[in-house]
């Protein structure tokens, strides 16, 4: 990921204030190098935990459907309410609680939160119960993300920042990969029982959650007089932020580049299930899928080493390449999976290598930079919020497209979307435009 110190001069016109005031020049009040590992390693932790009781649900979707008998479009509808609850989590969660009342306790009352409706639905006798369930669980979850990010800037001083959020951007990748192969290790065991699937997560995050309660001390760093804001965070802060184009760039990327990261996360494990051959189970089919989340581990800190060393006109061919190539590969994959099973895993692992990278710059360095710490839940939240707009589309709409056409259909369709996002990065530093309004303090 890249450096706060260069992606600050990549991002801001000469004899612009520093993008990072969320730092104070001093560092006297941050705690030991070690210490603020352990605090970072355990928020990756929980929020490791929250993809447990998340994730699980795309390996349910081909159980849900013999069990409920219903279509694919139906399961994928759930997928789509639940991000719309999403949406809301991000919304609300950002400026009425994060930025108001600080990242550790609302750290905990996310991960409470999404235990209990992970737990609940189990017990679901219904679709529509079920469905509420999950949209419960993905409203408390929204709150994680920004929760974290509000913690990271009271441990680590600016000129770790970037390489810690980028850190801290793998843990819904490695979250992703956990997810999966603890739900098809539950299947496996419990004769593909969905309610099992779906449920049994929730205490493993549970356990998590002591471990956090454990490490994450009650006491917060005692910030400088120069870090501390003139006024308590209000609602005119938005007034602020949406008149910044760097914002608004921001959401749009976070738009196209989520629907390609969703479709991929809910729908996968039934590609494989359903064009793989008889001889795909649920459990190898969730094992194959993993490639996806691994390999965009790499995509991130390849990216941002990348991104560090880059202008900002190589940096927009940069991602428009990386984009056209995850186009490409998406547009393949229909054909691929009636060649042999190895060339299909090695073309989702590229997809994921290529496809997280700009992602995770999105609601991590860059949200920080737009408006510092004190706003930063709330840039994040947003857009967070923009992108899973579009990832409601990889629910109900994505399965509706299935039902018609198949995944040849899906996935060409998936490919147009993201060359759109492709030549949306050719906006960016435009000649003769800064590509980023100067940061001001609120």
């Amino acid at each position: 990921m890249n450096s706060s110190s260069s992606e600050s001069a990549a991002l801001c016109p000469v004899g612009a204030p520093s993008p990072n005031p969320s730092v104070s020049p001093g560092a006297e009040a941050f705690p030991p190098p070690s210490r603020a590992g352990v605090k970072l390693a355990c928020i990756i932790l929980g929020y490791i935990g929250v993809y447990l009781c998340r994730k699980n649900f795309a390996v349910a979707v081909p159980l849900l459907q013999p069990a409920f008998a219903t279509d694919k479009a139906h399961i994928g509808a759930i997928d789509s309410y639940a991000t719309m609850a999403y949406v809301l989590g991000k919304l609300f969660w950002g400026p009425n609680l994060v930025d108001r009342f600080g990242g550790r306790i609302c750290f905990f009352v996310v991960l409470l939160g999404v235990a209990l409706f992970c737990g609940l639905s189990a017990f679901a006798v219904t679709l529509p119960m079920l469905g509420a369930c999950y949209m419960a669980n993905r409203f408390f979850g929204a709150g994680g993300w920004a929760s974290m990010v509000k913690q990271v800037p009271d441990w680590f001083p600016a000129r770790h920042m970037a390489l810690a959020l980028a850190f801290l951007s793998l843990s819904f990748v490695f979250g992703g990969v956990c997810s999966l192969v603890l739900a098809s290790q539950i299947a496996a065991f419990s004769g593909n029982n969905w309610r099992a699937v779906m449920g049994v997560p929730s205490f493993f995050l549970l356990l998590i959650v002591g471990i956090c309660w454990v490490v994450l001390s009650r006491g917060a760093r005692k910030k400088a007089k120069s870090e501390i804001t003139a006024e308590p965070w209000s609602y005119r802060r938005l007034g602020q932020l949406i008149r910044l184009p760097q914002f608004w760039m921001l959401c749009c990327l976070s738009f196209t580049l989520t629907i390609t990261r969703e479709t991929f996360n809910v729908w996968t494990v039934d590609f494989l299930k359903t064009d793989g051959g008889g001889h795909m189970t649920t459990q190898l089919a969730a094992l194959l899928s993993t490639p996806f989340d691994a390999m965009g581990a790499v995509g991130i800190l390849a990216l941002g080493w990348l991104m560090d060393r880059m202008s900002g006109p190589q940096r927009k061919w940069l991602l428009f390449s990386i984009l056209m190539g995850v186009a490409g590969l998406t547009y393949a994959l229909p054909a691929l999976i009636q060649q042999p099973l190895w060339m299909v895993i090695v073309a989702i692992g590229l997809i994921g290598l290529l496809s997280y990278g700009p992602y995770s710059l999105l609601a991590g360095v860059l949200s920080l930079e737009v408006r510092g710490q004190d706003s930063v839940a709330t840039v994040a939240g947003l857009v967070d919020a923009s992108g899973y707009l579009a990832g409601i589309l990889s629910g109900y709409l994505f399965g509706h497209i299935l039902d018609m056409g198949g995944y040849h259909l899906g996935f060409h369709c998936l490919a147009v979307t993201t060359v759109v996002g492709a030549l949306l990065c050719l906006g960016l530093n435009r000649p003769g435009r800064p590509a980023a309004l100067p940061v001001q303090n609120s």
